[in-house]
């Protein structure tokens, strides 16, 4: 089962994924995208860490996510993946212009036949107005794309709201 949890920052997102992860009853397998840059991401990381039980593994990986998923994901376990649009930044700022597409294209290809419960957290960009920069109109439509790839790949998409999940596919 592949679910993407969509929303925008403290909507709720990241602990409805959390709580999905626990309910599911597997091993969960948390891997991290961020990366600290500054005091405010250390302390945003800090935070997450803090809500997450113990006992769940975790894999810090900032930009070869589809390599992380192949070797880690398994029947009878959980992949809980937060968070895609760091990633993707993280993907945008890549010294080589051309790791990004490489890397999106592996990630969908490899989630079709991931074993196992997959769980993937987005940031849902895409509801405000267009930004004046360049990259930030980069990222944005970057972001929409994956998104709507990943919609159909995925079981289950969560749009999340307020700390309110609502389901735009599956259950």
């Amino acid at each position: 089962m592949k679910t993407l949890i969509l929303g925008g920052v403290r909507s709720g997102k990241s602990r409805l994924a959390e709580k999905r992860a626990a309910q599911c009853s597997l091993p969960v397998t948390y891997v991290a995208t961020a990366t600290a840059g500054d005091r405010e991401m250390q302390e945003r990381i800090a935070h997450h860490q803090a809500s997450r039980p113990g006992h769940w593994s975790l894999i810090e990986e900032p930009l070869a996510l589809a390599d992380v998923l192949a070797a880690n994901a398994a029947l009878g376990a959980c992949m809980l993946v937060d968070c895609l649009t760091l990633w993707l930044t993280n993907l945008l700022l890549c010294d080589d212009p051309g790791r990004l597409v490489r890397e999106r294209e592996a990630l969908l290809r490899v989630l079709r036949n991931l074993p196992g419960e997959i769980i993937l957290v987005s940031n849902e960009t895409g509801l405000g107005v267009v930004p004046m920069g360049e990259l930030a109109r980069c990222y944005c439509d970057e972001a929409g794309r994956l998104h709507q790839d990943l919609a159909f790949v995925c079981d289950n998409v969560i749009l999340t709201v307020a700390g309110l999940p609502l389901s735009l596919k599956g259950q």
